[in-house]
């Protein structure tokens, strides 16, 4: 008698169970979605690359209308170019370096140092992201990441800075910098504007935190709709 009792209260948990276990998964998968990244996250150095800054929508009643990325000064990009974006205006602002730089050899001594794209309809909607495609190069040879400090704006006037550095062995910051991170070259790589046509598309590559997360949530989901299940079975048998 003791031991069937036991058991109908460990089926009367089951439900409460995978709820939580759904929930727990769905709020572990939940970040990976609300930062502004950079995506591709890693280029070769010394290469040329298409990059794009993917943008969500964090608010539910408010639209992002503005995001302003300044670009790194310890290791300044000559060669910005940004890809046209259905309902934006683009502004690309330079600025004189303190050290010039020599590229196919010219000595450069301006390079863009801001890019801000404004929205002329309705932004970004809630539930909703965007991608701003960019041409960067030539990405330094002796660097380990670049780092871009962003800043989205809400029609609300909210702001949130997109500034805030992530050190190694500590947890993520709340408002982590988008990062592209560089890997060594290939030996046999191409290093110039061809491995800048040669880059993924915009939506040809999905972040491998993107896709984790995404089956991270389909695998909450279905757990918990197990468990719900589960529970009205076991309750209607007991009615029985």
């Amino acid at each position: 008698m003791a031991k069937t009792e036991m058991t109908k209260k460990t089926m009367r948990r089951l439900p409460v169970v995978g709820g939580i276990a759904a929930g727990s998964v769905l709020l572990l998968a939940a970040p990976a979605f609300a930062h502004v990244t950079v995506q591709p996250d890693t280029a070769a150095q010394g290469s040329y690359a298409t990059i794009n800054l993917k943008v969500p929508n964090e608010r539910d009643h408010a639209s992002t209308v503005k995001l302003e990325v300044t670009l790194p000064t310890d290791h300044p990009l000559v060669s910005v170019m940004p890809q046209p974006v259905p309902g934006w205006k683009v502004q690309v602002t330079e600025a004189k370096l303190d050290k010039p730089v020599e590229t196919h050899g010219e000595k450069i001594d301006k390079a863009p140092s801001k890019i801000t794209w404004t929205a002329e309809d309705d932004g970004i909607e809630p539930g909703q992201f965007q991608q701003f495609p960019l041409a960067v190069g030539q990405l330094p040879e002796h660097a380990g990441q670049l780092v871009f400090k962003a800043l989205q704006t809400y029609d609300n006037k909210e702001v949130v800075r997109w500034i805030e550095p992530a050190k190694e062995g500590a947890a993520e910051p709340e408002n982590p910098a988008p990062v592209l991170k560089l890997t060594a070259a290939a030996k046999d790589g191409a290093a110039g504007p061809q491995a800048a046509q040669n880059a993924p598309a915009p939506d040809q590559k999905v972040s491998e935190s993107d896709t984790t997360a995404r089956v991270l949530g389909i695998v909450g989901i279905v757990i918990g709709i197990i468990g719900v299940a589960y529970g009205v079975f076991a309750g209607r048998r007991r009615n029985a």
